[in-house]
């Protein structure tokens, strides 16, 4: 049995958080099921859809229902987790208790973003998503984004509610990881895809990285070989996978992912504004690396 992960984690391997492609300005279902196909084929443990790499806020409510019902009817038995976001708790409660009716095996939920608050304000509000939930929740923390990050002592005792069982790490501090990991009540989902080989090392039950949308096959060997304790395997493979995880993240997310992916031909290189596409000269790189 491997000691680098727990058997018990509900929340494991690689997850990738759905880009949306467009066409023409409207949304590309067609290309998001093919998508999702294809990755399933790849072998990842699950689909993140209408998280950040999914660009939710450029989407009305009609076009949220319509990618997650995709995502469903595509991802077949794997499991699916739903994100969501706000800054007011009462609306985001409104969203999980109708995200409770979908068959959807967890939701992913940041801090209030904007405003700011206290962390009393922080767990309160995560305490009211995990009481209106049916779902398991996955606590999405991402300062860079939010403007507020989730202390230690903060998600520890987010910890005890029986609804609340992982965490996406986009935290930056590896004590905080590393404490989370010890714990060992939620599991610990790394989201800085660079961090991701030193995080499953420690003992992360997995990751929710955009770059796995390229060569995921690769990011699916080498999370199995760190599994089963083949590490001069997994580094070798890691290794190789770091330059593209580079890339994926040169420019904001998802535009990268989204013209790596367009130069393969798997969807059209479009974005909704203030997203837009990267620049041509990584837009080479990326095309070259994905050759």
């Amino acid at each position: 049995m491997s000691h680098i992960f727990a058997p018990s984690a509900r929340f494991s391997g690689i997850w990738i958080p759905l880009v949306t492609p467009f066409h023409a300005g409207v949304v590309d279902l067609g290309a998001l099921d093919v998508l999702v196909r294809h990755y399933a084929e790849a072998g990842v443990a699950g689909f993140v859809a209408l998280g950040t790499t999914g660009e939710p806020a450029a989407l009305d409510d009609r076009e949220q229902d319509a990618v997650l019902a995709t995502v469903l009817a595509a991802a077949g038995a794997l499991p699916v987790v739903a994100g969501v976001s706000g800054n007011h708790t009462a609306s985001v409660c409104e969203r999980i208790a109708a995200l409770n009716e979908q068959p959807v095996a967890g939701v992913l939920a940041a801090a209030p973003y904007y405003i700011r608050p206290s962390q009393a304000g922080v767990i309160g509000h995560f305490a009211a998503i995990a009481d209106t939930s049916r779902k398991p929740v996955i606590v999405y923390d991402i300062p860079a984004r939010t403007g507020v990050g989730i202390e230690l002592p903060s998600l520890l005792e987010l910890a005890s509610h029986e609804r609340i069982v992982a965490v996406k790490d986009c935290g930056g501090a590896l004590d905080k990881t590393l404490a989370l990991i010890l714990d060992g009540r939620l599991d610990v989902l790394c989201g800085e895809d660079l961090d991701m080989f030193g995080a499953l090392c420690a003992g992360a039950s997995g990751a929710i990285a955009a770059s796995a949308h390229l060569r995921p096959e690769r990011f699916v060997a080498m999370e199995k070989a760190l599994r089963e304790d083949r590490l001069g395997e997994a580094r070798e493979i890691w290794h190789t996978l770091v330059p593209l995880v580079r890339a994926a993240f040169a420019e904001p997310n998802p535009g990268p992912v989204k013209a790596a992916l367009a130069s393969m031909g798997r969807m059209r290189n479009e974005l909704r504004a203030p997203m837009t596409r990267v620049s041509g000269e990584l837009e080479e790189t990326l095309a070259r690396l994905m050759a």
